[in-house]
């Protein structure tokens, strides 16, 4: 090539450092393989006599979707760590669309609008647990079934979010396997993401496996007349993904003491790190809990919230003895670890009450959970950080490391915890704001409270909210605009919020 050919050739234009057509391709087979699970649905149409077709048309259509897609990107270049962010944040927008497609086309009444649908099926995949339903027993058992399953899916899909992706963003803030991954942050994670993700999935089959047997044996020995074994299933499919989906009306309400202590103690067990359960359970080094600093607060927290709300309830006439103690620990428990499960409409409960569950509302599960909301290891490492300042500033010359479980956190993952945490707070006032604002001009009639509990439950992935969308109520009263708001907080709280910011940033599209 000569100079004078140099000089003139047309400058190309700057290359993408994302790689969108080989994201899209993964995107496509991860659709694809999503779109099996609509067999089991099928099944279930099949044997109660109802129509199967919507969930084999939803499943053909995402199976092309998927296939499209995937031949898009077969040519592409390889993805890298980048493309991860688009791959998660696409995905969820996907599966949300195929969990709404059998509710469309089986033309359930309540159901019927594109944007109800997408806010039923989002709340479904991110396990939220809100509900524009205002008649479940009106809906056929497989799609009351499917309902329960694509929450049980997602969780699945949170837990492979959680190994794969957030320790990079530095927003986990501690690492998931301490003998395995050494440090905040992973660095060869993709070595044993697969093995590791195989794992933990067994323990989340068994676990859901465990409490579906033992609810259904309540059933079959009487001690809980209600609980069949479709309950038993459809209540054990959204307990471990921390979802609180129910195919009863006023959810567990109407079930036996005896199995809503059941369901408190996997809610329990879901809202910790599953890595931790893990060598707890299958390693048998029961020691590892107790030696873990947010295992140590979270178990803490609960315990003492569900003993100031008990004692709430007792003091104040609304529940006595062991009915008040099931209530306050049952509601703290559901709240805190996001599952959203009620065994009574709490709206009516005090002031004071109320305050406690919005409060753990928002402190949510642990690190490696299916909880969703803030996290309690970033609370740990904030209230970590804070002393820290306290000291630096009677001794401003000392040097204070902040650790976790006896290793120092890096100080980049301090600061990305407090970037969560301030976004998490912004976009938790922002929705409020919004929901308020849409309902003073095309209502639903709803108080400030209400509107700040619809955006933080709907952030935190939590479900039922105050007022008209409280525990018994519905978010169908909201307007589109509304709903569609709180579906993007369903989303970007289920993404813990800085996977989707990074999209929106120039310098991400960009070399």
């Amino acid at each position: 090539m000569t100079r004078s050919e140099a000089t003139t050739r047309i400058p190309r234009p700057p290359r993408t450092a994302v790689g969108v057509r080989g994201a899209l391709g993964l995107v496509g087979t991860l659709t694809k393989y999503l779109s099996v699970a609509t067999l089991f649905p099928t099944a279930l149409a099949i044997g109660y006599g109802e129509p199967a077709w919507p969930f084999l048309g939803a499943g053909a259509i995402a199976a092309l979707v998927g296939l499209g897609l995937e031949r898009l990107g077969r040519d592409a270049d390889p993805i890298g760590f980048r493309e991860g962010f688009l791959v998660v944040a696409v995905t969820w927008l996907f599966a949300a669309a195929l969990g709404a497609a059998p509710y469309l086309l089986s033309g359930e009444p309540q159901l019927d609008r594109p944007v109800d649908a997408y806010f039923e099926a989002m709340s479904g995949f991110t396990t939220t647990g809100a509900s524009v339903l205002t008649d479940i027993g009106a809906l056929d058992q497989s799609l009351l079934m499917w309902r329960q399953f694509t929450q049980w899916l997602g969780g699945m899909g949170i837990i492979v979010l959680a190994l794969a992706v957030l320790p990079r963003l530095r927003v986990g803030g501690r690492q998931l396997l301490e003998s395995e991954m050494p440090g905040p942050e992973v660095d060869d994670l993709a070595d044993r993401i697969r093995s590791t993700a195989r794992r933990l999935w067994l323990l989340y089959v068994a676990l859901t496996a465990a409490q579906a047997l033992i609810l259904s044996i309540f059933g079959w020995t009487g001690i809980d007349d209600r609980m069949n074994v479709f309950n038993a299933v459809a209540h054990a499919f959204t307990t471990l993904p921390t979802g609180g989906f129910s195919p009863q009306p006023r959810s567990v309400e109407a079930f036996s003491a005896a199995s809503q202590w059941v369901i408190v103690v996997f809610m329990v067990l879901a809202g910790m790190n599953f890595a931790l359960l893990y060598r707890a359970f299958v390693r048998r080094r029961g020691r590892v809990v107790a030696r873990d600093e947010e295992a140590r607060l979270y178990l803490t927290i609960l315990a003492l919230m569900s003993v100031l709300l008990a004692v709430e309830l007792w003091v104040e006439g609304f529940e006595r003895g062991e009915a008040a103690f099931r209530d306050g620990t049952f509601q703290v428990v559901s709240m805190m670890t996001t599952t959203g499960y009620a065994n009574t409409n709490f709206v009516v409960w005090p002031a004071l009450a109320l305050m406690i569950l919005i409060g753990v509302m928002l402190v949510g599960g642990s690190a490696g959970s299916t909880g969703g909301a803030i996290k309690v290891v970033r609370h740990l490492l904030l209230g970590k950080i804070l002393r820290r300042e306290l000291r630096q500033t009677i001794h401003p010359e000392i040097v204070i490391p902040i650790r976790l479980n006896g290793t120092v956190v890096d100080e980049r993952t301090l600061r990305a915890i407090a970037a969560f945490v301030l976004l998490y707070i912004g976009l938790f006032a922002a929705g409020a704001g919004l929901i308020a604002l849409d309902a003073a001009f095309q209502g639903p009639h709803i108080s400030a409270f209400d509107a700040i509990a619809a955006s933080a439950t709907t952030l935190g992935n939590v479900g039922p909210g105050l007022g008209i969308a409280g525990p018994m109520g519905s978010f169908a009263p909201f307007s589109d605009f509304s709903t569609i708001v709180m579906a993007t907080l369903m989303w970007l709280g289920r993404l813990e919020v800085i996977p989707v910011v990074v999209l929106l940033s120039r310098s991400y599209w960009r070399v």
